[in-house]
C-alpha cells in the first residue's frame, strides 16, 4: 500500500502541463540556409510540416499560422538575426487570439524562452516540450507515465534556474531557508534528485517484473519480433494484418504507441510467434526521451528478430530510416539483430507499380493486406536461422514415449496416424538441443527434414 501511495505521488498531474484549454498555436520554424546544422536529407517546408502534425496530434490544439524563417545560428539568444526578429515578432502579434507559439527547435534554453514569451506575450514551446505533452497525453500505463515523469526532470531543472535567477534579481541575491544552510536552489535540487531517484527505482521494479515474464515466455519458446519503424510509418496496422487481432485499433496520428505491447501470430508453418509494438521514433526526438524510454525498449534486445517499417510514401522516407537506424545503434542492440533485420516498405497501394530499391526489402500493404504471405515466409525463415529450431517429420511407434515427449519438449503441428501398423508421421517445429536429447532417447526413429 506504501509503495502504491508512492507511486501515486510520482504519478501526479504535472506542473509542466499545458493546462487542459484549447491552444491555438503559431508555429515558427528556423529554416538554417547553411553550414554543419543544415540537414542535407529535408527541407523546411517539409520540417514545418512535421512540425504541425505533432500539434494536430493533440486534441483542441489549432495551428494558426506556420511561419518559415530564415537564420545563420538558432542557438543565439533570440534565435534569428535582429532584422527577422522584429518582422516575426510583427507577424506573432498580429495573429487573432494567439495563445502559444511553437518554435520547432529541439530545445531552447530557459533565458531564451522567457526573452521570446517577454516579446511575443505568450508561451513558447519547443520539440522537447511538445512531444513530452504528447507522451503525457498518450500514456496509458504506470510505466508510461513514470517514463514520461523522468524525462520532465530536464525541464523542472531549467525552469528551476530560471525561478532562482528572477528571485535573486528581485530580491537581491539567493537567501538561506530558514537557517537551514541550503539555499533554495540546492534544496529544490535536492528535491528533485530524490524524485528522479524514486521514478528510477519504480522504474527498476517494473524492468524486473517485465524482465520475469520475458523469463516465462523464454520456457514457452515463443519467437519475439519487435516491430519498429518512424512514428505512424502503420506498425501497428502492420501486426493487426499479422496477427488479425481485432481489438487493435491503429490511429492515423505521431505517437499513438507509447507502450509495448505484445500480440500473438502463427507462421506458416504454424510456428506461434509474438509480435512487440514498440513506440515510433522521431528525427531530432530529444535525447532525453529516447533515453527515458529506454527501459521500454530494451524489450528489443531480447527479441529474435526485428522487422523494420517505413512509410514508402513520405517525401521523407530515407530520413526517417536514417532516423530509426542511428537509434537502433545507439540502443547497444546485438549485432545479429541488426544484421538480420527484415525492412518493410508500407503503403505500397498508394504507389503505382512500386519496386524496392533495397535489394531484400519487402513491399506491402498492411491495410489491404498486399505482400503479407511473402512477409510470413522470411519472418519464419530469419526465425528458424535466429533460434536454431527446425521444421520436421518424424515417424513413431504410438505404443512407446515419444508422442508425449515431443508435445513436451516441442511444438506439435501435425499428428498423421497410421492404424494398420500403430505408427504416426508427427510434423514437429523442434529447438536445437531438444533435438539432440530426441536423437539419443529415440535413435531408431526415422527423420525427414522439412
Amino acid at each position: 500500500d506504501e509503495d502504491e501511495a508512492a507511486l501515486e505521488e510520482l504519478l501526479a498531474p504535472s506542473p509542466l502541463a499545458p493546462g487542459p484549454g484549447a491552444q491555438r498555436v503559431a508555429v515558427v520554424h528556423p529554416a538554417v540556409k547553411w553550414g554543419p546544422q543544415k540537414s542535407p536529407l529535408t527541407t523546411a517546408e517539409l520540417q514545418i510540416a512535421e512540425a504541425v502534425a505533432l500539434v494536430d496530434t493533440l486534441q483542441n490544439w489549432t495551428v494558426l499560422d506556420k511561419i518559415i524563417i530564415p537564420t545563420k545560428n538558432p542557438n543565439k539568444k533570440f534565435v534569428f538575426g535582429k532584422g527577422n526578429f522584429q518582422v516575426l515578432t510583427e507577424k506573432i502579434k498580429k495573429l487573432p487570439h494567439v495563445t502559444a507559439v511553437f518554435l520547432n527547435v529541439e530545445r531552447i534554453s530557459s533565458l531564451t524562452k522567457k526573452e521570446l514569451e517577454r516579446a511575443w506575450g505568450v508561451p513558447v514551446f519547443d520539440r522537447y516540450t511538445v512531444v513530452l505533452h504528447i507522451f503525457r497525453c498518450n500514456a496509458r500505463t504506470k510505466e508510461a507515465k513514470l517514463q514520461v515523469a523522468l524525462a520532465e526532470i530536464p525541464l523542472l531543472r531549467s525552469n528551476l534556474k530560471n525561478e532562482v535567477s528572477q528571485r535573486d534579481q528581485q530580491r537581491g541575491g539567493s537567501r538561506y531557508i530558514m537557517g537551514s544552510g541550503e539555499t533554495f536552489l540546492e534544496t529544490q535540487n535536492r528535491v528533485l534528485r530524490e524524485r528522479e531517484l524514486k521514478i528510477r527505482n519504480a522504474l527498476e521494479k517494473l524492468r524486473r517484473k517485465r524482465a520475469l515474464l520475458r523469463t516465462q515466455r523464454r520456457k514457452c519458446e515463443f519467437p519475439m519480433v519487435s516491430v519498429m519503424g518512424y512514428t505512424n510509418s502503420g506498425k501497428t496496422t502492420l501486426i493487426k494484418a499479422l496477427t488479425g487481432e481485432a481489438g487493435l485499433q491503429p490511429r492515423d496520428q505521431l505517437f499513438a504507441t507509447l507502450d509495448i505491447t505484445a500480440h500473438a501470430g502463427s507462421l506458416p508453418s504454424h510456428m506461434a510467434v509474438i509480435y512487440v509494438d514498440t513506440i515510433g521514433f522521431l528525427t531530432d526526438l530529444p535525447h532525453n526521451l529516447v533515453e527515458s524510454f529506454s527501459a521500454t525498449l530494451e524489450e528489443v534486445a531480447y527479441s529474435d528478430l526485428i522487422v523494420h517499417v517505413r512509410d514508402i510514401t513520405h517525401p521523407e522516407t530515407v530520413l526517417q530510416k536514417a532516423t530509426v537506424l542511428s537509434v537502433l545503434r545507439n540502443l547497444n542492440l546485438p549485432s545479429h539483430l541488426l544484421d538480420s533485420m527484415v525492412e518493410v516498405h508500407n503503403k505500397v497501394d498508394l504507389v503505382e507499380r512500386y519496386k524496392p530499391a533495397e535489394e531484400n526489402a519487402l513491399a506491402v500493404s498492411a491495410l489491404h493486406g498486399h505482400g503479407l504471405e511473402e512477409l510470413k515466409q522470411e519472418i519464419e525463415k530469419k526465425i528458424l536461422t535466429a533460434t536454431g529450431k527446425k521444421i520436421l517429420t518424424v515417424n513413431i511407434n504410438l505404443e512407446g514415449p515419444q508422442l508425449s515427449w515431443l508435445y513436451k519438449e516441442a511444438t506439435v503441428q501435425e499428428v498423421e496416424v497410421m492404424p494398420e501398423d500403430g505408427t504416426a508421421r508427427v510434423k514437429v517445429i523442434i529447438g536445437s538441443s531438444a533435438f539432440g536429447r530426441y536423437k539419443n532417447l529415440f535413435p531408431n526413429s526415422k527423420i525427414f527434414m522439412s
